[in-house]
């Protein structure tokens, strides 16, 4: 154990009860025994922290962080990295819903203490009956990071290529180190744009092995941003902050334009089925603002037109959707055609 680098695993966590204990049973069966657990407890209203406890007294390597004052999801995860040793070489995140296999540290650290350069590593992850992240070419382990994010800036095709969730990936403790808040802004996605961060002048490394399983239900952050589509102005914002490392100007014109009419596309087909409430327009027309393309109506009737009238042998199912909407329901369209600008709800 004295030769193993030591790899500080976090634990983020508010009203984790139903699958924390799991979790934790996930994190204490590693084969790779040199690590310390940082569970940090945000303010939970049910049994986390006792559960939490009761595992910290049976074992001297977790440590339970209880937050005095609530915090959103990014800053909680924040403090987490912010707690780690300044022994750790490594740094493992584990959502308190998802859980590791056995050989999970072991594997990953091995991948990383081979190849020096790698700052961030990740893994094939389970979800349900589904084995994600399979898009890497096998059996290539070592990507300059800087070929990872222009592929995935220009829209690579390949199926399921992608950096992974913070469950599947391993941290080089320098980069966590590197800043005060290693996820650099709000955004719930914020663990993307610290992949964009740090991979310009480092490689990305990745194990072809389940380490990992990703558990999907109604409460967490993926489903809340599928709900509301959270991931077009994470990604737009990532494209604008970090495109421009990656990418010459013309690709970066071309993928700003293009992002932007799937955006709009996407509104679109919202404003006019009527199908979201005023939370849902808050959140767009906010997050649009802030990154400098304020939402109007002509935008969102330009989008629907597009999408109606365009050329297209192989039509989109937004652009079926809208059609059979503004077809089969002229109303809709007269009423949205004399609703004000500033009230863009159902």
């Amino acid at each position: 154990m004295r030769d193993e680098p030591l790899v500080s695993v976090l634990t983020p966590v508010y009203n984790g009860e139903p699958y924390l204990q799991e979790c934790i049973e996930s994190v204490l069966n590693q084969s790779y025994r040199n690590f310390e657990y940082i569970i940090v407890n945000n303010c939970s209203t049910d049994r986390t922290l006792e559960i939490a406890s009761e595992f910290a007294k049976k074992d001297r390597r977790i440590r339970v962080h209880d937050n005095q004052e609530f915090l959103d999801v990014i800053a909680n995860h924040n403090l987490a990295f912010q707690s780690i040793s300044p022994l750790a070489k490594y740094c493992k995140v584990v959502s308190a819903d998802d859980y590791l296999f056995r050989e999970c540290l072991d594997r990953m650290v091995e991948l990383a203490e081979a190849n020096p350069s790698l700052s961030i590593i990740g893994s094939y992850q389970l979800c349900l009956d589904r084995v994600l992240w399979q898009g890497f070419d096998f059996p290539q382990a070592v990507f300059p990071g800087r070929d990872i994010c222009r592929k995935i800036f220009l829209g690579c095709s390949t199926p399921g290529f992608g950096f992974g969730s913070p469950t599947s990936l391993l941290y080089r403790a320098d980069i966590v180190n590197s800043s005060p808040n290693f996820y650099p802004n709000p955004s719930p996605h914020s663990d993307t744009s610290a992949c964009f961060q740090h991979l310009r002048d480092s490689f990305f490394g990745f194990v072809y092995q389940v380490l990992s399983y990703n558990r999907a239900h109604d409460a967490t952050q993926s489903a809340k941003s599928l709900e509301f589509n959270r991931y077009a102005s994470a990604y737009l914002n990532d494209l604008l902050l970090y495109g421009p490392y990656y990418l010459d100007e013309k690709e970066l014109q071309y993928c700003i334009s293009s992002e932007l009419k799937t955006y709009h596309r996407y509104l679109a087909l919202n404003y006019f089925a009527g199908s979201r409430d005023q939370e849902f327009w808050d959140y767009h027309k906010g997050r649009l603002q802030e990154l400098g393309y304020p939402l109007t109506k002509y935008a969102l009737f330009k989008a629907a037109l597009i999408a109606v009238f365009g050329r297209s042998s192989n039509p989109s199912p937004h652009s079926t959707r809208m059609r059979n909407v503004l077809f089969r329901y002229p109303a809709i369209l007269a009423a949205r055609l004399t609703q004000p600008t500033s009230k863009l709800k159902p």
